[in-house]
C-alpha cells in the first residue's frame, strides 16, 4: 500500500446525516489528486451515531481512512490537533463535516500546497448562505477578531485551511490549552495564500454548535492568548481615572477655599472610593485571565485524549 500523500482531517460531532456524502465527496477528489488520499475522521464525543456509520461505510471506501475516537468531547479544534497528530501525508487539509465548505476546495489547497511556493491556504469567505443571526453573529465576531487579536485574519473567520506536514508538526508542539487554533496558524507564521469560496447552508438542517457562549469563550481565549491589548487598556483606564479623581480633588478644594463646602462632602468622597473599587476589580479580572491561563498552561495536559484507532487502506 502506498503511503498517503494527502490527508483531510475532519472533526465529527453530530454529523450522522452528513458522513456519506462527505465519504463520497472526498472519493471523487481522490481521484482527480496525482497521490493517494486518506480522510481522518475524528468522533470528538458524538452523542448520535456517526461513530457506527464511519465503522460500517470507511472499510468499503475508495479511499484510505482513519478513525480516531476521542475519549469524550472536548471541542472541535483539539479534535483538529487530534487530526493533525494522526494524518500520514505530507499536505493536510482541515474541513468540517457539514459540507457548508466544499470539499473540492481540498483540490485547490492541495494544488497550491504542491507548487512548493505556499506553506499555508486558508479559505476566505466570499459569500455564506447563513440564516441573518447567524450571520450577523460571525461577522460580529470575526470583526471583534480582526480588531484586537489578528488584522491578517479574513473578514469572515477561517473555518477551512490546509498546510504542509511541516507546519502541522509546528502546530502540534505549541500544546498550548485555552488557545486559539487559528491563532497559532498565523503565529507560526510561513508563507501563507488565501483561496476564496462560497459558503453553503447546512445541508441536514441542523443548528450549528457554534453558539455565543462558545464564540465568547474563543474569543476571550484569543485574546488573553495572543494580544497585551486588556493590559494596555487597563493602563489607560487607570491613567483616566487618575485624572479624574485629581479634577474632582481640586474642584472640591477649589469649593472649600471659596467657603461653598463647610465641610467635604459625601458625594465626591463616595465617587473615589467606588471608582477606586472598579478600578481594583478590573485590575484584577484582567490579570486574573492570564494568570489562570499563564496556571493551565503549566499543568502541561493533553488537549484531548483519543481512546482508539482505526485505519483502514484502499488501493487508489
Amino acid at each position: 500500500m502506498t503511503s498517503p500523500r494527502y490527508s483531510v482531517v475532519i472533526p465529527v460531532y453530530g454529523n450522522e446525516q452528513t458522513l456519506a456524502q462527505v465519504i463520497a465527496s472526498l472519493e471523487g477528489v481522490a481521484r482527480d489528486l496525482p497521490g493517494v488520499l486518506e480522510a481522518v475522521f475524528v468522533v470528538d464525543g458524538s452523542p448520535d451515531g456517526s461513530l457506527g456509520v464511519l465503522e460500517a461505510a470507511l472499510p468499503h471506501a475508495a479511499i484510505s481512512s482513519q478513525i480516531v475516537v476521542h475519549s469524550k468531547n472536548w471541542g472541535s479544534f483539539p479534535a483538529i490537533r487530534t487530526g493533525l497528530a494522526a494524518a500520514r501525508g505530507k499536505f493536510i487539509g482541515v474541513m468540517a463535516a457539514d459540507l457548508q465548505e466544499p470539499p473540492e476546495l481540498m483540490e485547490q489547497f492541495f494544488s497550491a500546497l504542491e507548487s512548493g511556493q505556499v506553506d499555508v491556504v486558508v479559505g476566505r469567505r466570499e459569500s455564506r448562505d447563513d440564516p441573518a443571526v447567524s450571520s450577523l453573529m460571525s461577522r460580529v465576531f470575526w470583526g471583534s477578531y480582526r480588531r484586537v487579536v489578528n488584522r491578517d485574519i479574513p473578514p469572515g473567520g477561517v473555518d477551512v485551511f490546509g498546510c504542509t506536514a511541516e507546519v502541522a508538526k509546528q502546530l502540534l508542539e505549541l500544546n498550548e490549552g485555552h488557545s486559539s487554533l487559528v491563532g497559532l496558524l498565523y503565529w507560526v507564521g510561513f508563507r501563507r495564500l488565501e483561496i476564496p469560496y462560497a459558503r453553503v447552508a447546512r445541508s441536514d438542517g441542523h443548528k450549528s454548535g457554534w453558539s455565543l457562549r462558545k464564540r465568547v469563550g474563543y474569543l476571550m481565549d484569543s485574546v488573553f492568548s495572543f494580544t497585551a491589548i486588556p493590559i494596555a487598556v487597563l493602563g489607560v483606564t487607570g491613567a483616566i481615572g487618575l485624572v479624574t479623581t485629581v479634577i474632582v480633588a481640586v474642584v472640591v478644594l477649589a469649593s472649600w477655599l471659596a467657603g461653598r463646602i463647610t465641610s467635604l462632602g459625601y458625594t465626591p468622597l463616595m465617587l473615589v472610593i467606588l471608582f477606586s473599587m472598579f478600578m481594583v476589580l478590573f485590575a484584577l479580572s484582567v490579570i486574573g485571565s492570564y494568570v489562570w491561563r499563564a496556571y493551565e498552561n503549566s499543568k502541561q495536559r493533553p488537549v484531548a485524549i483519543a481512546a482508539s484507532r482505526e485505519t483502514f487502506d484502499a488501493d487508489q
